[in-house]
């Protein structure tokens, strides 16, 4: 039975994911690069690093900066929670924002001082690399600003609407979240030269995408219902986004447009997921470019001076041809000063290939093995030496990363991190050391500074985990069974109730997220945004399992081709299915009669499919903004995984074709102005639910968008609710969760 003090844990654990410091200290370092080294903040304090000398100390006193500050602003300051959370190193002083004001305190004497505060720019606005010019979007147009003396100038004239410059996709624009937050739109998909002399940019076209519309039912100013016309392409439309390639001089105004078709954009701007980037040396532009069915990749060079653009190589095969199987990271790839380091999956695994730059031709192969490449960290030409990130050397769990070194021509593979956790990389400015998080699911971070021996040059942070340890959580277990095909080995995580006693039997939710562009669990301690509500769930006394099954990302090509005209599979229900019953088989604890699945977006559609799809085996089913029809989804995303052409795939693909199956209670959420999977997707699933006469919950959630961002508490706690009286039949606590505000890491995994 869920308690209130229940509900109460399951709230703070919710807010984890956008809170870090709350429950676990130590765990997520943010570098801020500076002469030298870097500094940091943990546990309240600044940190300064110098990983040369191996120093790690105070960037301040912060006891003498607190009373200094304290005795300039005539009010208490404590040192332990210091008003302000950024700072900005000036010789032998920091400034920062506080208590109302700017600052300036002397270091030598620790004096603090009310400063004149130079305004550091618009998050709407991308720097120069030197700092001297921002650029930023202002109607459909790019301008400029110098921001040394203020002066603006036009960098384009001619934008207009659909039809603009530095925006991406509407489709993925953010627009309901942005007015809520107060911005008119993100900062302008731009990338600059080295010498800050040019901007890459795009001109977006979308005048002929397909048009469609959001109702506001009740707007902030209480007016009558408003609509919201948003460009968004289904499957199969003839016409998608556009990105017209221009470089722009800063100083001469000087527009150059590439010589060559535009390239689809159905999702992202090639520029802000890094395929379209700049030589390091600023004399050539590169690009990726693929078809519509996905099937080629290419790497083009375009002239700056003169638009001209050329094909350095490409690459074809029978299914989707990948820079990367996790859509949201950078392609691996890297051009090099006579050579490119191409990523292939073509032997079924992801490896680094070596081209000539010049000519395309084959150079030889720089990895090899049963595992795969994540990520090229850093080059060293004069060393002739790659270093990178690769999957699946880890026998304990495929999915792990382990930092590598390898020579160009393909020997000397070694191992940096000889050990059996999942190493995450931060990368500084420089390249003569990296900032390495290690952890397991089960095993708190440490993060250290090492060289590019391996060596660790200095300890950061121990992460501590009393706190969250005090709200009843325990580590969850990480498990490896067979998937329905009874041969490939998946793998998964099981969070135990809070209180477990094995004498019990416990209801068991299955917490899904199908993929294919990214996955369900992740390797290390951090559960990510797709974990948001394992913790919450196991807080309310539920068996939580989360399961990355055949189709998803991770594992060589073969398994992740599974989903490939197959999206209906839901990321391998019947995987999951395979999955719960190996693992009651030895836990008696949990109650196969009690099971219910839970999703949010992909996972909605994967949460009502198991409903459908698997009536014995899911009881009850909590579906939020579910894409349930992929004939009105987004044309990149169904396309990139069901196939551009297959609308016998789109189809299959349609909860909503099989509503007359479902057999037990089902939760529907979607927010009513959802820009990213359109509400009409949850409501199309509940027409074909009436006309089969099924019993089955809707909350439509006004003003709501993908995330629920502003509502988040209140959209869970009834979440939690149903699944509480439906699997637990016990009635839910009358407990009122509080609203969770909007922070800035929330904000921030919304724009990765």
């Amino acid at each position: 039975m869920s308690t209130e003090q229940h509900y109460r844990t399951a709230e703070q654990l919710l807010r984890r994911p956008a809170y870090p410091g709350e429950l676990v200290a130590g765990d997520k370092i943010r570098p801020q690069w500076v002469d030298g080294g870097f500094w940091y903040t943990a546990n309240g304090h600044f940190l300064r690093v110098d990983p040369a000398a191996g120093i790690r100390e105070p960037f301040f006193d912060h006891d003498r900066l607190a009373a200094a500050l304290a005795a300039a602003a005539g009010q208490p300051v404590d040192p332990e929670a210091l008003p302000f959370a950024a700072i900005v190193p000036a010789g032998d002083a920091v400034e920062f924002f506080a208590l109302g004001e700017y600052w300036r305190c002397d270091l030598d004497g620790y004096a603090c001082e009310r400063a004149t505060f130079t305004p550091p720019g618009s998050p709407l606005e991308v720097p120069s690399p030197d700092g001297t010019v921002a650029v930023s979007r202002r109607g459909h147009d790019l301008w400029a600003r110098s921001r040394a003396d203020g002066r603006e100038w036009a960098l384009t004239t001619d934008g207009e609407a659909h039809y603009g410059y530095g925006s991406g996709p509407e489709s993925t624009g953010n627009a309901t979240l942005l007015r809520k937050i107060g911005l008119p739109h993100l900062p302008p998909a731009t990338a600059w030269s080295p010498d800050s002399s040019r901007v890459l940019a795009h001109r977006t076209d979308e005048r002929h995408v397909r048009e469609t519309h959001l109702v506001e039912a009740r707007p902030a100013d209480g007016g009558p219902p408003r609509t919201h016309p948003q460009r968004y392409a289904y499957p199969g439309d003839e016409h998608l986004p556009l990105a017209e390639l221009v470089v722009l001089d800063v100083a001469t105004g000087t527009v150059v447009r590439a010589q060559t078709e535009p390239l689809l954009m159905p999702q992202l701007s090639p520029i802000m997921i890094k395929w379209a980037w700049w030589a390091a040396d600023g004399s050539a532009v590169y690009f990726l470019g693929q078809p519509r069915d996905r099937h080629t990749l290419a790497l083009h060079r375009l002239d700056p001076a003169t638009g001209a653009v050329t094909t350095v190589l490409s690459e074809a095969g029978a299914t989707r041809v990948e820079p990367n199987q996790w859509a949201y990271e950078p392609p691996i790839v890297r051009v090099l000063a006579d050579e490119v380091l191409w990523y292939s999956q073509r032997d079924g695994s992801g490896h680094l290939y070596r081209y000539d730059r010049h000519t395309g031709a084959p150079l030889g192969r720089v990895t090899s093995g049963p595992w795969s490449v994540r990520q090229i960290l850093h080059v060293d030409e004069a060393e002739r030496t790659v270093y990178f990130t690769a999957a699946g050397l880890v026998e304990a769990d495929p999915y792990r990363r382990t930092v590598c070194r390898a020579g160009l021509d393909g020997t000397g593979f070694a191992r940096l991190t000889d050990d059996e956790l999942d190493h995450v990389v931060t990368l500084p400015g420089h390249r003569g050391y990296f900032v390495d998080s290690a952890s397991t699911v089960d095993t708190a971070p440490v993060t250290t500074v090492r060289d590019w021996t391996g060596r660790v040059l200095v300890e950061l942070e121990r992460a501590d985990i009393t706190r969250l340890e005090a709200t009843g959580w325990t580590p969850p277990e990480r498990f490896r069974v067979k998937a329905a095909d009874g041969v490939t080995d998946v793998y998964g995580v099981l969070y135990r109730p809070h209180g477990f006693d094995p004498a019990r039997r416990y209801p068991v939710v299955d917490s899904l997220y199908p993929g294919p562009q990214v996955g369900r669990v992740e390797p290390g301690f951090d559960p990510g945004g797709m974990g948001l509500d394992a913790e919450p769930l196991a807080a309310l006394g539920f068996v939580v399992v989360a399961l990355d099954g055949r189709g998803t990302p991770g594992r060589g090509k073969a398994f992740h081709d599974a989903s490939y005209g197959r999206l209906g599979d839901a990321g391998g229900l019947a995987d999951h299915v395979a999955a719960l019953r190996q693992l009651a088989a030895d836990r008696p604890w949990m109650d196969l009669d009690r099971v219910g699945a839970f999703g949010h977006s992909g996972g909605g559609f994967a949460a009502a499919r198991a409903m459908l799809d698997f009536p014995e085996v899911y009881r009850a089913g909590v579906a939020l903004a579910g894409s349930h029809d992929a004939r009105c989804f987004n044309a990149g995303f169904v396309e990139s995984y069901d196939g551009a052409d297959d609308p016998d795939a789109w189809a299959r693909t349609s909860n909503v074709d099989l509503a007359a199956r479902l057999a037990g209670p089902l939760l529907l959420v979607h927010g009513e102005l959802d820009d990213q999977v359109h509400p009409d997707h949850t409501l199309r699933l509940a027409d074909r639910l009436i006309a089969a006469d099924k019993d089955f919950e809707l909350l439509i959630v006004p003003g709501a968008e993908h995330t629920f961002l502003d509502c988040l508490a209140y959209v869970r706690k009834r979440c939690w609710d149903f699944l509480v009286r439906e699997l637990m039949g016990t009635p839910p606590p009358a407990y009122r969760p509080a609203a969770i505000p909007v922070g800035p890491e929330m904000l921030a995994e919304m724009f990765a």
